[in-house]
């Protein structure tokens, strides 16, 4: 992945973080409330930029693009759909990554230092 790339996927990573960080807290308080409709647009709008990212390979379901706002989501439906977005997102870093036994950096000409996998193969 080129620099530009790997800001873009980072930058997307952190926003889905702190989505599914935030419906965690919201769904543990109620899981079946319905999100409102300014959350929803913002959890849409980068919904629609990751799956932009991922392409049709990597997208965590093919035939979706983003919640219907006619039909307001739950909490915990957002939260469920947000975790299979990081897993896809972890998934594809961790193909793209690399260590030298100590530091992990991002795959290519560039050393930009990231952290190791999340599921690292003992």
């Amino acid at each position: 992945m080129k620099k530009k790339e790997i800001e873009e996927f980072e930058r997307l990573q952190g926003q889905l973080q702190s989505f599914y960080d935030e419906m965690n807290m919201l769904a543990k308080k109620s899981p079946n409330d319905a999100l409102n409709k300014f959350k929803l647009g913002l959890v849409n709008s980068v919904l629609v930029k990751a799956n932009t990212f991922l392409g049709n390979d990597g997208k965590p379901f093919n035939d979706f693009e983003q919640f219907d706002d006619a039909a307001l989501p739950s909490t915990s439906d957002v939260l469920v759909l947000l975790s299979q977005y990081l897993a896809a997102f972890e998934k594809l870093r961790a193909q793209n990554i690399r260590t030298d036994g100590i530091t992990w950096y991002w795959s290519g000409t560039e050393e930009i230092p990231t952290a190791p996998p999340k599921k690292l193969k003992q």
